[in-house]
């Protein structure tokens, strides 16, 4: 399969984000199919630890595709990794209504060019403390209802036994698997052509969450929970 070109700093990440993810933890990728081999899509995210960037970067470019993040914009005051950021033509995300609205259209103009815009509608690790996907923003439904592309639900596990930002602990024994899974993209269709309202936003952002919990219940082989963690905080003490 002919891999879709990223320039210079995209194959010094794919250099140290390959071997640097199968030292860390033996990889599972399945349902790499659902990955669109050319043209555009919206890959949506759960989100369980910071090492999850690495891997759905590695995820998706192992189907051929350069990945465009929303990350917070703060990762762009990291120096050299800014420059990585900046180089790749990922996408930083403001707080504030008028900064998200530019990231959101960055993140459109991403999607029309034909690329992966890679999104974790959570905006941090979860605070669920069992790790199930919290209540979400709703600029993920934005972006899908707003162009007609390919919403594919996608979940890690395991990355959280590797490094867990709220323990503060890295793990690298005994090793641990980490599992990338991409789900069916999810028909919108019902939901095109009406009124753009916040609850219909609100709707389609837990109709995709609730895809990525099903999906996530499936891998861990758990039933999932029936709510979404509202996110304010975690059982480890962290205030939102």
């Amino acid at each position: 399969m002919a891999k879709e070109k990223g320039g210079f700093w995209v194959g010094l990440a794919a250099v140290l984000f390959h071997p640097a993810t199968r030292l860390l933890a033996r990889r599972r990728f399945e349902g790499l199919e659902h990955v669109p081999a050319d043209g555009p899509a919206l890959l949506v995210c759960n989100h369980i630890s910071y090492l999850d960037p690495p891997y759905t970067a590695v995820f998706t470019h192992k189907r051929g595709r350069v990945p465009r993040f929303m990350a917070k914009d703060s990762l762009w005051k990291v120096p050299v990794l800014r420059n990585v950021l900046v180089g790749a033509l990922q996408i930083p995300v403001r707080r504030g209504s008028a900064d998200a609205q530019q990231s959101l259209a960055a993140a459109g103009d991403a999607l029309v060019a034909g690329r992966v815009v890679v999104i974790y509608p959570e905006g941090t690790v979860t605070r669920d403390p069992d790790f199930w996907p919290m209540r979400s923003r709703t600029g993920v439904a934005r972006l899908a209802l707003e162009h007609d592309v390919p919403v594919v639900p996608v979940v890690h596990w395991g990355t959280h036994e590797v490094y867990d930002h709220y323990k503060k602990k890295l793990r690298l024994r005994p090793r641990r698997t980490v599992t990338v899974r991409a789900g069916e993209p999810v028909d919108l269709s019902e939901y095109r052509g009406r009124p753009v309202t916040n609850a219909l936003l609100r709707e389609v952002t837990d109709l995709l969450m609730t895809r990525i919990r099903e999906q996530l219940g499936q891998v861990r082989g758990e039933e999932p929970p029936s709510e979404f963690h509202p996110g304010r905080s975690r059982e480890h003490g962290e205030a939102r």
